[in-house]
C-alpha cells in the first residue's frame, strides 16, 4: 500500500490509507487559515468554514479552534490540540465539576466540554447548510482536538441521529468521558470510531481513570513503529508506558511529549502504508 499523496474523498469507511488522509487534516487544524484554505482546495474541498471563539475556561487555554471542508462527497471537521505544557492543567485539574453528556448520557470532562460548546453551534450549523447531497462525514484531531472530535461526534450522534458521523479518527487523545457515555458511544458509533495512540504519548494516559475512560478501537503504536488493533495490544506497551510516566512526563525532550507530537504520528502511518 503507497502513501496516499491525496485525499480520498470517496472513501465511506476505515483504512488505513484514509486515516493518515485525516492525520494529515488533524495536522493542517494547526496552520493559519489561508494555509487550511490552499491545502484543502488542493484536495478538491471547495468550500471551507473556519470556527473559532475566545473564552476563559478555568485552564490555562483561550481559545478553541477548529476547520469545516466540505466537497460533494465528503465533509471533514478537524478540530486544533494543544500543546502538552498547556494541556497539563486540563488533564489533572480536579476542581471542576463534571459537564452532563450528550443528551443527558453520563458525563465529560468539563474543560473538554466547554471548550466544545464554545464553537459546536457553529459547527453544527456548517454541517446542516454543506451537507447538501448526503455527504459522508468525518471527525479528526490530535491531542486536545482529538478529544474534540470525540465528543462533537457524540453530540451529533446521540442529539440528531440524521447526521451520525460515518467515522472518527483521532491521535494522541485524552480520556474525555465516563463510562456511562463511552459505553453509549461506543454502541452507536461501532465501527466508525478509531483512536491511535503512539507508544508513550503522555497524553491518553490523562485524565486517570476510573473516572475517565477511553472509547474503544483503539490502534496502538509501538515502540518500533508497528500498529496493534485492539484493546490487548495495549499489554504490549506497558512496560513502555510504565517507565514514560515515571519520568518527567511533560518535559519538552520527554519520552511522553516526542510520542505525542502529531508529526510522529504521521510518521508511524507512513511506515505501516
Amino acid at each position: 500500500m503507497a502513501v496516499p499523496t491525496t485525499f480520498d474523498r470517496t472513501a465511506t469507511g476505515y483504512s488505513l490509507a484514509h486515516a493518515y488522509c485525516l492525520a494529515r487534516a488533524a495536522a493542517l487544524a494547526y496552520q493559519d487559515d489561508t494555509a487550511i484554505d490552499r491545502q484543502a482546495r488542493d484536495w478538491g474541498f471547495d468550500t471551507v468554514r473556519h470556527h473559532e471563539t475566545r473564552f476563559t475556561p478555568p485552564f490555562p487555554l483561550q481559545d478553541t479552534q477548529a476547520y469545516t471542508m466540505a466537497s460533494d462527497r465528503m465533509i471533514v471537521i478537524a478540530f486544533r490540540g494543544t500543546e502538552p505544557k498547556e494541556i497539563r492543567d486540563w488533564l489533572t485539574d480536579s476542581s471542576t465539576p463534571p459537564w452532563p453528556g450528550p443528551g443527558g448520557t453520563g458525563y465529560v470532562h468539563f474543560g473538554f466540554a466547554e471548550a466544545l460548546e464554545s464553537v459546536f453551534p457553529d459547527v453544527r450549523k456548517a454541517i446542516g447548510e454543506l451537507r447538501t447531497d448526503g455527504q459522508t462525514i468525518w471527525f479528526t484531531g490530535h491531542s486536545l482536538g482529538g478529544a474534540l472530535a470525540m465528543l462533537a461526534a457524540a453530540r451529533l450522534t446521540l442529539e440528531d441521529p440524521r447526521l451520525t458521523a460515518d467515522g472518527v479518527v483521532t491521535f494522541g487523545q485524552p480520556r474525555t468521558c465516563d463510562r456511562m457515555l463511552t459505553a453509549a458511544y461506543n454502541k452507536a458509533l461501532k465501527g466508525r470510531s478509531y483512536r491511535f495512540v503512539n507508544n508513550n504519548d503522555i497524553v491518553p494516559q490523562l485524565p486517570p481513570e476510573p473516572a475517565f475512560t477511553h472509547t474503544d478501537a483503539l490502534r496502538f503504536i509501538d515502540s518500533t513503529g508497528t500498529i496493534h488493533e485492539g484493546a490487548s495490544s495495549l499489554l504490549s506497551g506497558i512496560a513502555n508506558r510504565a517507565r514514560g510516566l515515571t519520568s518527567a512526563a511533560f518535559e519538552p525532550t520527554g519520552e511522553g511529549v516526542r510520542d505525542h507530537l502529531m508529526r510522529n504520528y504521521l510518521a508511524a502511518l507512513e511506515k505501516n502504508l
